[in-house]
C-alpha cells in the first residue's frame, strides 16, 4: 500500500511541476503570438484557479476552513497581505517577466529565491551561513550571469524588463515563501492559496476587469491555450504538487519540483522556437543544479 501510495505521489509532484513550467510557455504563446493582455490573464487565471481550489477543499476535505480562516482579524489580515503582496505579486512579476522575455528566462530567474532566503535569514540570524550556502550561491549567481549574458560582458542576451520583472519575481517568491509559513501551519495550504488567488485577482479586477475582453476575435486554439494556463497550468499544478506532500517527503517534493524549470526551458526552446545559446544552456544547469543541491542538502540548524 506505501508503495502505491508513493508512486502516486509521484507522479502528481511530476505532472504538477511539469503543468506549471509548460504553463509558462503557454502563457508566453498568448502574449507574443494572440496579443493577450497580461493584466487580464493574471486577473483571470487567479479569480478561476482560487474558486476551483476552494471548490477541491469544500468536497474533498475540512470544508469548515474555508470562511473559518476569516473568523479572527489578524489571521485575516495575514491572508489579504499575503494575497497582495504574496501571491500576486508572485503572478504578475512572472508573467511580466515572460511577457517582454521568454519563459525559460522568467522561471530560472524566480528560482532566484532560495538565495534571496538564505541572505534574508542570514541578515536576520535565525540561521549561519554555511558552506552548502556558498555553493548554492555560486551555482546561482554563476547560472544567472550566463543565462543572463550568454557568456558576453558585453550586453544582456536578455531584454532588461524581462531581467527587472524576473528578479522581482524572485523576491516575490522569497516573500510569498516565508510570510506563508504562519498560516500554512494553522490552515490547509488549499484553503490559504485559494483565498489569497481570489483576493490577488479582485485587486487586479479594479486595474483590468476580466470581463473587459473581446475574446471574439481568438480562435478556437487559443482558447483552449487560455483554459489550459488556468485549469492545468495554475490550478492542478498546485492541486497535485500540495497533494504530493502526503505520500513524498518535503526533499523528494522540491526535488521533483526541480522539472518546473527544465519544462519551461525544453518548451520554450523546442515548441516556441526561441533561440538559446551554450552559455545559457550552462546557466540553465547550473540553476538547476542549484535546485538539486538544495533538494539533497541538509536544512539549516534554524530557520
Amino acid at each position: 500500500m506505501e508503495g502505491t501510495s508513493r508512486k502516486t505521489g509521484f507522479f502528481l509532484v511530476i505532472t504538477g511541476a511539469t503543468l506549471w513550467g509548460v504553463g509558462g510557455t503557454v502563457a508566453q504563446k498568448l502574449f507574443q503570438q494572440y496579443g493577450i493582455d497580461v493584466n487580464w490573464l493574471v486577473t483571470t487565471r487567479l479569480l478561476i484557479a482560487g474558486l476551483l481550489l476552494l471548490t477541491v477543499q469544500f468536497l474533498m476535505k475540512d470544508r469548515s476552513q474555508i470562511f473559518g480562516v476569516w473568523k479572527e482579524k489578524q489571521t485575516g489580515a495575514q491572508l489579504v497581505v499575503f494575497g497582495l503582496l504574496g501571491m500576486l505579486a508572485v503572478q504578475y512579476t512572472y508573467m511580466a517577466s515572460i511577457r517582454h522575455g521568454n519563459a525559460a528566462v522568467a522561471t530560472l530567474l524566480q528560482y532566484l529565491a532560495p538565495v534571496m532566503i538564505i541572505f534574508y535569514l542570514v541578515l536576520r540570524r535565525q540561521t549561519v551561513f554555511r558552506r552548502e550556502d556558498l555553493v548554492t550561491v555560486i551555482l546561482a549567481l554563476g547560472g544567472c550571469f550566463l543565462l543572463l549574458t550568454n557568456g558576453s560582458l558585453s550586453g544582456l542576451s536578455v531584454p532588461a524588463p524581462a531581467v527587472i520583472w524576473g528578479v522581482l519575481s524572485g523576491v516575490s517568491l522569497a516573500f510569498y515563501t516565508l510570510y506563508a509559513i504562519p498560516l500554512l501551519a494553522r490552515f490547509d495550504s488549499l484553503v490559504i492559496v485559494g483565498w489569497a488567488m481570489i483576493i490577488g485577482g479582485f485587486a487586479l479586477s479594479f486595474v483590468h476587469p476580466p470581463w473587459q475582453i473581446d475574446l471574439s476575435g481568438l480562435t478556437a486554439e487559443a482558447l483552449g491555450y487560455i483554459a489550459f494556463v488556468i485549469i492545468f497550468g495554475t490550478m492542478i499544478a498546485f492541486w497535485f504538487y500540495i497533494e504530493s506532500l502526503q505520500s513524498l517527503q518535503p526533499k523528494e517534493t522540491s526535488l521533483l519540483g526541480s522539472l518546473e524549470p527544465l519544462a519551461a526551458v525544453l518548451t520554450t526552446v523546442f515548441w516556441l522556437n526561441e533561440p538559446f545559446g551554450g552559455f545559457q544552456w550552462a546557466g540553465t544547469a547550473a540553476i538547476i543544479g542549484m535546485i538539486l543541491f538544495m533538494a539533497f542538502s541538509k536544512k539549516p540548524a534554524a530557520e
